[in-house]
């Protein structure tokens, strides 16, 4: 199987969920606990540190505030020690081994790393075998998108690539069924969303791209409730999230 070389970040991760569920991933270098937290919280988390092979410090809560930019740290803080993206690959090849028809997410230009986050958590939590974003124009792994993720992108593959649209072509050489989510398509419940499948969500304002729009297969929409004055669509992580559970639920079905 291919390995994509693509760059390593470390990440600083913070606040109680994000931290447990990247430890339990065992993707943690150094575990950060404030000195004044309780011994039973301090406790729990160094025995998740022990299992993850982690690096314990006992640090000031100043420092923590000060090394995370904010006071909602919670008394805990991590080095995520490799977030490594993989290849489009090796996402295909996790649902052959599972198995499984495949079912990926890709980012079109989602550049608010909050909405990644909450993307890639929900793709998670329904199911996919990856998330797909560009090197350029969109938001990489940040801890911000780390602790929106709640750790979900420490354990969901995520890969970079140079080129959504070639991304799409790939995918559909390999008989993957392309949709994307935009305003002029077919309801969302009136596809057919069983099988090999792959989203794409586009950019805050300006939605999918003209050109991978003409490249997907088929185009999704979420009906809305009418005289809803002025908001005329869902934020693009609220979409993903219904759509994906849609996914979801037709693949059970």
């Amino acid at each position: 199987m291919h390995q994509n070389p693509e760059s390593k970040t470390e990440n600083l991760v913070y606040g109680k969920n994000p931290v447990a569920e990247l430890l339990k991933s065992g993707g943690v270098d150094t575990l950060l606990l404030a000195d004044s937290m309780a011994p039973q919280q301090a406790g729990y988390y160094q025995a998740l540190a022990k299992k993850a092979g982690a690096v314990v410090k006992r640090v000031p809560a100043n420092k923590l505030k000060l090394m995370t930019g904010t006071d909602s740290h919670q008394g805990v803080a991590a080095w995520a020690s490799v977030v490594e993206y993989v290849g489009l690959d090796q996402l295909l090849e996790k649902a052959r081994q599972e198995g499984q028809p495949p079912f990926l997410v890709l980012c079109d230009g989602v550049e608010d790393p909050h909405n990644l986050g909450a993307i890639i958590r929900s793709a998670l939590l329904c199911g996919a075998h990856g998330v797909v974003i560009p090197k350029r124009g969109g938001a990489a792994i940040t801890p911000i998108v780390m602790k929106s993720s709640a750790g979900a992108a420490a354990t969901l593959p995520v890969a970079r690539v140079a080129n959504i649209g070639e991304a799409i072509r790939k995918l559909k050489e390999e008989n993957v069924f392309v949709y994307c989510a935009d305003m002029d398509g077919v309801s969302l419940r009136k596809n057919n969303l069983t099988g090999p499948i792959a989203l794409v969500m586009g950019g805050e304002g300006s939605g999918v791209s003209p050109l991978v729009k003409k490249l997907c297969d088929g185009v999704v929409a979420l009906d809305m409730a009418a005289g809803v004055g002025g908001v005329d669509s869902f934020n693009v992580s609220v979409a993903a999230g219904v759509i994906m559970y849609e996914i979801m639920s037709q693949r059970k079905g």
